[in-house]
């Protein structure tokens, strides 16, 4: 087994991984938009019911963002391919819970092992692609990682919601979740290799370059210094949390708006998708933009398009309208989502890449649960689904600029 790095001497690898996050995505698309709509229509939640109906993404993500946060680290322990493994395991309740629900906490546990494959199986497929990238790859890597995600995402959201009308919800979510999971879970066991001594080599190169840096530091320590002690990776670990508030209000709050404006599920599920398919094609374009032109720039300015696009969802009234900020909300994404993976990855070395990533998950994935209870009570209180739309484009200005005022250049 030959060890070197680069994208094209491990092609089979990378697009093994790549099919990974592609079908992780899809798992975590097909509860897009027909699980807010099972709430109304299968359990009774009306569109009131705003803080039962956040629930399911508050657990989803406090589960994902507690499993990033051990991922990087009990990665070392046991590797990568066993993780992704286990992580493929836990998933296979899902698409029962869904089928077989008798009131919506059966939905609150089925995210729950959603979260925890989520947290394992997308954190191993991006740090195994880069373990076998080359260090001046990283942007691309995390450009071509989020493009195979997210843009199942979107692809899953919609073509559920398709055969959830032609089928039936919950059995259109038991036939898809069951042949995804199954394929993710075969495909790791018979084609995935562990790749953590292309890790080990990057560490050994960076010793001879930089010298070593001592030994490896514990998860404690790691979170103590990335979360208090570090100004940049503070910085882009708040926007990672922040930027997860889009995410949040495309998943709970923009599915009820459109369906409040008279759409239907299937014709509010594809101006979502356009989101998900924009978000995930424009990150071939905005990750290796990132390795050339700078980290900075691109998150800043991904910041506030989200944060326009946000605000300006609920002053239009046209399908073509919201699809065109949907579309513009999906490229404010796909420019500041790898690329803050990436300016994680410029601060570390490689020995903590993995922790530290996790870490910066572990915060990022925090959003949805911080953004789902606060969009919940802001809805609460105003009795709208309009507010939670202003709160997160004002946040999304706010991180934006901080990320503009703490972030510095990093020499690769």
């Amino acid at each position: 087994m030959q060890v070197a790095h680069g994208i094209r001497v491990n092609l089979h690898q990378i697009s093994q991984q790549l099919i990974q996050v592609f079908l992780v995505g899809l798992a975590l698309g097909m509860t897009r938009t027909v699980v807010p709509g099972l709430a109304e229509t299968e359990f009774g939640l009306a569109a009131q019911a705003f803080m039962s109906l956040v629930m399911f993404v508050l657990v989803f993500g406090l589960v994902k963002a507690t499993m990033n946060l051990i991922a990087g680290h009990l990665s070392e322990v046991w590797g990568r391919r066993s993780l992704l493994v286990v992580g493929w395991i836990l998933a296979l309740p899902v698409p029962f819970l869904i089928y077989y629900a008798q009131d919506w906490s059966w939905i609150v546990w089925a995210m729950v092992f959603l979260g925890l494959n989520q947290g394992l199986c997308w954190s191993m497929a991006l740090n195994s692609k880069l373990d076998l990238a080359k260090a001046n790859q990283k942007g691309l890597i995390n450009g071509l990682n989020e493009f195979s995600g997210y843009a199942a995402v979107g692809l899953a959201g919609w073509l559920t919601a398709y055969l959830a009308q032609v089928y039936g919800a919950r059995e259109a979510l038991l036939g898809f979740g069951l042949v995804v999971i199954g394929l993710g879970l075969l495909l790791a066991i018979w084609k995935v290799l562990d790749t953590r001594p292309w890790s080990d080599l990057h560490q050994q190169q960076h010793n001879q370059n930089h010298g070593d840096d001592g030994e490896r530091q514990t998860l404690g320590q790691a979170f103590v210094i990335a979360t208090f002690k570090h100004p940049q990776l503070i910085a882009l670990n708040q926007a990672g949390l922040v930027e997860k508030f889009i995410d949040a209000l495309v998943w709970i709050f923009m599915p009820v708006y459109l369906m409040a404006q008279a759409q239907t599920l299937v014709e509010a599920s594809a101006i979502i998708a356009i989101y998900g398919v924009v978000w995930g094609a424009s990150q071939l374009i905005t990750g290796p933009a990132s390795d050339k032109y700078g980290r900075r720039i691109l998150i800043v300015g991904g910041f506030w398009l989200c944060a326009l696009a946000s605000v300006g969802f609920v002053l239009v009234d046209t399908v073509l309208a919201w699809s065109g900020l949907a579309a513009l909300m999906g490229l404010g994404m796909a420019m500041l989502y790898p690329t803050l993976g990436a300016a994680v990855a410029d601060q570390c070395q490689p020995k903590q890449r993995a922790g530290i990533l996790g870490i910066y998950r572990f915060w990022r994935d925090f959003g949805y649960a911080a953004g789902a209870l606060l969009m919940g009570l802001l809805a609460f209180y105003t009795d709208s689904v309009e507010w939670p739309f202003y709160f997160v484009g004002a946040m999304m200005f706010l991180s934006g600029l901080w990320v503009h005022l703490a972030l510095k250049p990093v020499k690769l």
